[in-house]
């Protein structure tokens, strides 16, 4: 039997947990979704993860404002320590301090909760097809930064071609393990690609990457 895929949502405010758990079930169907409202509830919950054989755990949720901290400090937990898992910010703040920190942090979703819920369900219905799931808002806050400090100059530090490919689906949100069956390579090939541009880029987050990847024209 194929394991249920399980998504971790944390949220501290019931209303909004109910309206996120069902778009999640709206544009997941067969998902299993856990609520937590804090960050002890959610490490706890991570803390056990690693033992469950009944599902796979792929996908996190975090609202930024918790009672107990800020979401940034999971996600950055969650890209270490489950790096294949695609972490979502869903926040009421769309302000660039908020989400260039989650994008540092390893987030690849941004989505601002005074949306209809219908385009929450649009927007995460993208994962499926690797592309990351961001509030308009949000896309064109990207957009300004990103013509703001692109550079017209090519850039010095060659890349190979595979390392080239690799940094184009990286900053399209794919995973390393998306990234690989999109190349017909193993994971292991694709992480070392993906060490070797961030030690030629200097670089040491997928943020950082993304930004790399449209000055080069690849994104």
């Amino acid at each position: 039997m194929t394991p249920q895929t399980v998504c971790l949502l944390v949220e501290d405010q019931t209303p909004n947990q109910v309206r996120m758990k069902q778009a999640l079930m709206a544009a997941f169907p067969d998902i299993k979704v856990e609520v937590v409202g804090s960050l002890k509830e959610a490490r706890h919950w991570l803390s056990g993860e690693q033992s469950k054989t009944d599902y796979v755990f792929e996908l996190a949720v975090i609202d930024l404002g918790l009672p107990d901290g800020s979401g940034i400090d999971l996600i950055t937990d969650i890209t270490k320590s489950h790096p294949l898992v695609t972490c979502i910010v869903s926040s009421i703040y769309d302000d660039d301090v908020h989400l260039f920190d989650a994008l540092s942090a390893g987030a690849r979703g941004y989505l601002v909760k005074n949306q209809e819920p219908e385009m929450i369900v649009h927007y995460l219905q993208r994962i499926k097809q690797g592309e990351p799931p961001l509030s308009p808002s949000v896309a064109l806050r990207l957009l300004k930064h990103f013509r703001t400090h692109t550079v017209t100059e090519q850039p010095d530090i060659h890349l190979t071609g595979r390392e080239t490919e690799t940094l184009a689906l990286l900053a399209r949100g794919l995973t390393i393990a998306e990234v690989a069956r999109h190349l017909l390579l193993s994971p292991p090939t694709v992480a070392g690609y993906v060490r070797t541009i961030y030690q030629k880029l200097n670089i040491s987050t997928r943020a950082e990457a993304t930004l790399q990847a449209v000055k080069r024209g690849l994104a």
